[in-house]
């Protein structure tokens, strides 16, 4: 789950909850009450990765930075399901969606969301509080009021189930539990 790495090793804040399935390599700091999701791989190996406060890098999402560069992922930010992150910044409040890629070098503003599946290419830049979406992504709209009632919604989703994960735990189910299916 979490690997020192040439002399680099992770750091989290408290009620921060990492799976134990999730690897996280090196220079990698993550903030208080993060959910790092099953499978998730963050690598700060020859780069160093930055998790504000309150975010949530979910299942298979990879995270990692340049060499010698920085990826920063900014507070209360939501990394969807699948997604690439090898970008160097993601503003606060920020979604970045289900299998999106976020290329090396680019940058996403504050409280903006990038589509599923939407690619941002090396270098772009894609501005705050803006729907961007597609390959290469390109803004779609400004970010509306009903987009932030429902992400703030689902960021505390996430905070709430790194509480529970953290108070309740996982446990492994043995194979003579394991209920049968008759199909």
């Amino acid at each position: 789950m979490l690997y020192e790495f040439d002399g680099m090793t992770p750091v989290f804040g408290k009620e921060t909850y990492i799976s134990e399935t999730a690897i996280v390599i090196g220079s990698v700091a993550i903030g208080d009450s993060c959910y790092i999701g099953h499978g998730a791989i963050l690598r700060g190996d020859y780069g160093s990765i930055e998790i504000g406060s309150g975010t949530a890098i979910e299942e298979g999402v990879i995270v990692h930075a340049p060499p010698g560069k920085l990826c920063r992922i900014g507070e209360r930010v939501t990394v969807g399901h699948g997604a690439i992150v090898h970008g160097s910044l993601i503003g606060n409040g920020s979604v970045i969606g289900m299998g999106a890629i976020l290329s090396i070098y680019s940058e996403v503003g504050h409280d903006t969301i990038v589509a599923e599946g939407a690619v941002v290419k090396m270098r772009q830049i894609i501005p705050e509080e803006v729907v961007a979406g597609g390959n290469p992504a390109r803004v779609l709209r400004k970010i509306a009021e009903r987009d932030r009632e429902y992400w703030n919604m689902a960021k505390e989703l996430y905070v709430n189930l790194a509480r529970r994960y953290l108070s309740l735990g996982m446990e492994k189910v043995k194979d003579r539990q394991t209920p049968s299916l008759d199909l």
